[in-house]
């Protein structure tokens, strides 16, 4: 989806011009971003019972979701150190966070004593 996706997700001009250049460093900072979600999902689908307890499940999803209700409300905080991002990034992004980090707290409330 190259750089449309970036702009359209409210990513800073520097990193959509960068996409549009063809360098590394978008798709590195993405994939990264990627690899810590889908090892949080694992942890959350562990929670849930859906695959094996992993190591510290509890304490991870307890860090988990703290991490995203921080970030979603800590957002105006965070902005001005990433003044090149767009209302609708801080918006959208903060937006998943918060709805993402509810998740996690009502699952870790609903199985905090089989965790």
């Amino acid at each position: 989806m190259g750089a449309r996706a970036y702009s359209w997700m409210g990513a800073s001009e520097r990193m959509v011009r960068a996409v549009e250049a063809g360098k590394l460093q978008p798709t590195l900072v993405t994939l990264a971003i990627t690899a810590v979600l889908f090892l949080w999902a694992a942890y959350a689908w562990a929670g849930a019972g859906v695959i094996e307890r992993l190591p510290l499940t509890k304490l991870a999803l307890v860090v988990i979701c703290t991490v995203y209700l921080g970030r979603a409300v800590a957002f105006p905080f965070l902005r001005p150190m990433f003044p090149a991002n767009s209302p609708r990034f801080w918006l959208v992004s903060s937006g998943i966070c918060f709805a993402m980090g509810l998740l996690h707290l009502v699952g870790i409330a609903s199985l905090w004593t089989t965790l």
